[in-house]
């Protein structure tokens, strides 16, 4: 369960740190931590917030209160009371019955970023856990004790509870862990890292596990993800029309400003950007107006952006809230009990951006099978000299349209889904996670559907010379052409693809063409 793909692990930076208050985490600061090893600590502030909150837990306790998992069981068992002396192995056996995950193992990044996102909630106080639990987690993550979490087993209610258990596993000094990258039993980890395992007290198993912070750092990252693989889908689009001389006029901003929705208005001018000065628009086709996917690009990619902007809010708020069940309230000095732990903001906002992604990809197909028919783009045909003998790259559209195709069954949302559990007691859940998986599958398949689309454009401004396209648009041919020369005749098309691909994951592409027409928006 990464991101997208093989990130690079880079070692931690001179004393860059990320506070952690609960209440100011960002997206970015998942990264800092998940991927360029920032160190964590809390604000003075937050272990204030800390002690407190396991004062009012021991003060309750002590007044021989009923509270949800600290003196009653969970689930179905919360009708059942737990005597004081009972409560450790309470704790204790929450998270060993929890651990139940399967499937493949979930990328260091990601347990980096869910492991700060539970301590940015313990910083609140409100989990009830004490100073000395919390500091465990954020020195976990400093000293680079990553547990071994299996990815499958979530719904995404109460909580990530099966991947949270196998975090605190390790927590505990059970498990397995990853230490200085090297597997190896959890408590052995954490020896060799030079931290004592937790021993649970009143409301820590529940504390530790129960809530969405495994899929929401997930979340973080893939959104982090999308923002720069939204930019570079762009420049794609711009690519193309650039290529097949479009008619401008449908970017116009006169145009766009009379729906003024934020997305289209702004992908607009990042288009006009990437394709200004072009000599190839310069020289009029004579055309009144183009195909839909041509004219139409700016409103149907600006809901991307639209949708990106507010999932970045949503998992921002999710990040800074008090997910737990029970809470503990600091002023007021009492419990309440509740569904905080429920992951259905994330899993919506998961399925909306899986469901964007899903029609730019489709759109970039599109632009791809324009670049491919002679008809509509007055090139040779599948972008080669000597048809018949060559075939060019016909197939390479076939792979874009499979990988949209998979996408469309991608899209479909988990969030609409739910399987009782519990006997009933948790009787409709997110199924979150699998919202997750799929909005990452999706952006997956796009990056190498642009990276299609991108090929096939550059191709198509080779035929084009000695024209030149844009500013934006010849930067990124450009990039493109250093590792793939044009084809002339028939050769292996895979390879030319993945090497355009890391061109659009790893930013290079992107990154040229802001370094020659400033930063797109």
């Amino acid at each position: 369960m990464e991101a997208l793909g093989p990130f690079k692990e880079r070692m931690p930076l001179a004393k860059k740190v990320v506070v952690l208050d609960g209440k100011s985490l960002r997206i970015e600061d998942i990264v800092k931590v998940a991927r360029d090893r920032y160190t964590v600590e809390f604000s003075k502030e937050s272990e204030k917030n800390i002690q407190k909150g396991q004062e009012i837990v021991e003060e309750l306790v002590n007044k021989g209160e009923a509270i949800y998992g600290v003196t009653t069981g969970i689930g179905e068992f919360s009708r059942i009371r737990v005597s004081k002396e009972q409560s450790d192995l309470l704790q204790k056996n929450i998270v060993y019955s929890h651990a139940a995950g399967v499937g493949n193992i979930v990328a260091p990044e990601v347990i980096r970023a869910a492991m700060l996102c539970r301590a940015n909630v313990m910083a609140q106080g409100i989990t009830g856990v004490r100073l000395e639990t919390a500091k465990t987690y954020i020195e976990m993550i400093n000293r680079d004790v990553v547990p071994i979490v299996y990815e499958k087993g979530s719904v995404g209610t109460s909580g990530d509870l099966s991947p949270m258990s196998q975090i605190a596993e390790v927590a505990i000094g059970e498990g397995e862990a990853f230490y200085k990258g090297k597997r190896m039993p959890g408590g052995e980890a954490m020896k060799a890292a030079g931290l004592k395992p937790i021993v649970l007290s009143y409301k820590e198993g529940l504390g530790l596990i129960n809530g969405s912070q495994m899929v929401t750092g997930l979340a973080g990252l893939l959104i982090y993800d999308a923002f720069r693989l939204f930019k570079v889908g762009q420049v794609a689009s711009s690519m193309t029309i650039d290529a097949l001389k479009g008619v401008m006029k449908a970017f116009d901003p006169r145009l766009h400003a009379v729906r003024p929705f934020k997305g289209q208005n702004l992908v607009a001018a990042n288009m006009r950007k990437v394709m200004a000065d072009s000599e190839i628009l310069a020289d009029k086709s004579g055309k009144v107006q183009d195909g839909y996917s041509m004219r139409c690009t700016p409103q149907v990619l600006g809901p991307v952006k639209d949708m990106l902007d507010y999932a970045r809010e949503q998992v921002e708020i999710e990040m800074n809230s008090g997910i737990d069940n029970p809470i503990f309230l600091l002023e007021e000095r009492c419990c309440l009990t509740g569904g905080n732990f429920h992951a259905q903001p994330i899993a919506a906002v998961l399925d909306f951006l899986g469901i964007v992604f899903t029609f730019a990809g489709g759109l970039s197909e599109r632009h791809t099978n324009r670049l491919m028919n002679p008809v509509l783009s007055n090139l040779p045909d599948f972008l080669v000299e000597g048809k018949g003998v060559n075939s060019g790259l016909m197939v390479a559209q076939y792979t874009a349209a499979a990988l949209v195709s998979e996408c469309k069954i991608f899209a479909h949302p988990a969030c609409v889904d739910s399987i009782s559990l519990s006997a009933d007691q948790e009787d409709y859940v997110s199924m979150a996670p699998g919202a997750a998986f799929k909005f990452r599958e999706i952006l997956r398949n796009y990056v190498n559907i642009i990276a299609i689309e991108m090929m096939a454009a550059a191709q198509a401004f080779d035929f084009r010379a000695p024209k030149r396209p844009g500013k934006g648009s010849d930067a990124a041919y450009k990039e493109i052409r250093k590792l793939v020369t044009h084809l002339d005749k028939d050769r292996v098309l895979y390879p030319d693809i993945h090497k355009i691909a890391k061109l659009v994951e790893d930013g290079t592409i992107l990154t040229a063409v802001e370094k020659a027409i400033g930063e797109l928006q």
